[in-house]
């Protein structure tokens, strides 16, 4: 079924919910298709719809709404459908949830749940959103230490319709510390009478649920791993972070990045939404950084103001200020997304031998980047402005050259400068950099302009 053919099945859904339609199409259509079609719908609608199916239905409809729309559905849904839909969700889905609940809302839930859901989703919901912990599912399977394979499979098979994923078993000892794992593959081609214990890989990848949730993500990336262990403070398995959990953490981490070199970055609170957030919020971020690159600018032009002796003398001089600092912006802005992408790829790490990589790889294309930029624009100047001195073209090409240069080794170098005093790495905004350069490039500008034109002010 095209992406067409799901809006309109979907439409009509919302016009007439009918739960035999609702299952057919949940099974000829993805979820996550069927909910993009679902996006832009009024919350009223989308309860309705889901009023009349099967709860684990609903919840699989359900986790493919954003958040947003979520809270919204939820809000429009009468009381008694509410917990039947909450005890469905995934356990990690489950706790993110009722963080979001007011408080209100969430003492009137908790009464409702069975205990081991209520115990299990305040255990989650402790965790603070963005750490591992907070996007842990504890629906896994386990086999305690010293099992042998055929009571191992009995006790997978058993609980499997309730866990979000079987193909790795984690084996834990008596106090829930986990000894190992083993692939669900190796449990059905080993002898029945085998145990857990020799099948099983010791000392797997695990993270901390403090740690950041991003670690997580990356753990799973490198090591090819379907699912990675969380252990809390005592070091005792609290759940996993599944592939699925780490491709939504890494979507999330890019929007992040991109509204942070973008300038969009809000400091305190959840990142700016176009759609979810708030005018006055949007307005608020948006006119914190642009204030703070109107002051880069008004030192900058306060700078060239003071030079007005030198541009009246050579008021040719003022026709290259633009593009010669913009060419160290762009520059700075070229490397910062180059090494930021190397640093999300786990390629570079904040450490001296890295940094002395990027510094000669930069200096080099930089110098000879900026030779060919510099000879183009002193060509150009030549031929288009005709009959220019020297001491200007040879202030022009110069210039070009050193920003360029700067503007290279500069933007490689400040992501690491973030990563070394704590910072993301992506708030040393697209903006920001070029604001910077501006500053440095006008001080460069001059100075080579002082330096072969000087002797016009005398």
């Amino acid at each position: 079924m095209n992406r067409e053919d799901i809006v309109f099945h979907a439409r009509a859904l919302l016009d007439r919910p009918d739960a035999d339609a609702f299952a057919r199409l949940m099974r000829s259509a993805p979820p996550a298709d069927f909910a993009d079609a679902l996006r832009d719908s009024p919350p009223k609608q989308v309860a309705a719809l889901l009023a009349p199916v099967p709860a684990k239905a609903q919840a699989r409809l359900f986790v493919e709404l954003p958040d947003v729309q979520q809270d919204a559905v939820l809000a429009e849904m009468p009381p008694a459908a509410v917990v039947p839909l909450v005890s469905a969700l995934p356990s990690d889905e489950r706790a993110d949830l009722y963080n979001r609940l007011s408080p209100d809302g969430q003492r009137r839930l908790l009464p409702s749940l069975a205990q081991a859901e209520r115990d299990d989703m305040l255990h989650l919901a402790r965790y603070p959103e963005g750490t591992a912990g907070a996007a842990v599912t504890s629906q896994y399977a386990t086999v305690p230490a010293g099992t042998t394979v055929a009571d191992a499979l009995r006790a997978v098979r058993a609980t499997a319709p309730d866990k979000e994923t079987i193909y790795v078993v984690y084996v834990l000892d008596g106090t829930g510390h986990l000894r190992g794992t083993v692939s669900l593959r190796d449990l059905v081609l080993a002898a029945d009478n085998a145990s857990v214990d020799q099948l099983m890989r010791p000392d797997p990848v695990t993270v901390h649920a403090d740690d950041p949730d991003e670690k997580a993500a990356e753990c799973i990336r490198r090591y090819d791993l379907l699912a990675v262990p969380v252990l809390n403070e005592d070091n005792r398995m609290i759940g996993i972070v599944t592939v699925d959990d780490a491709m939504d953490i890494d979507h999330e981490q890019d929007a992040t990045q991109l509204a942070r070199y973008g300038g969009t970055s809000a400091l305190g609170g959840p990142d700016l939404d176009l759609r979810a957030s708030p005018l006055r919020r949007i307005f608020g971020v948006r006119v914190f950084w642009l204030g703070i690159l109107t002051v880069f600018g008004l030192v900058t032009s306060t700078f060239v103001a003071a030079q007005e002796d030198m541009l009246q003398e050579v008021i040719v001089l003022a026709a290259f200020i633009a593009p010669i600092v913009d060419m160290g912006g762009n520059t700075g802005s070229q490397a910062a997304t180059l090494v930021l992408r190397s640093m999300a790829l786990g390629q570079l790490r904040p450490g001296w031998r890295d940094i002395w990589f990027v510094t000669r790889r930069e200096l080099g294309v930089a110098a000879g980047l900026g030779a060919v930029i510099a000879i183009l624009e002193v060509a150009l100047a030549y031929f288009a402005k005709g009959g220019l001195d020297a001491g200007v073209l040879a202030t022009v090409g110069l210039s070009m050259l050193v920003c360029t240069v700067l503007g290279g080794v500069i933007g490689g170098l400040l992501p690491f400068v973030a990563r070394r005093i704590g910072t993301d790495p992506a708030t040393l905004s697209a903006p920001l950099i070029t604001s910077v350069m501006d500053l440095i490039g006008v001080f460069v500008y001059f100075g080579f302009a002082y330096l072969f034109l000087g002797n016009l002010l005398a």
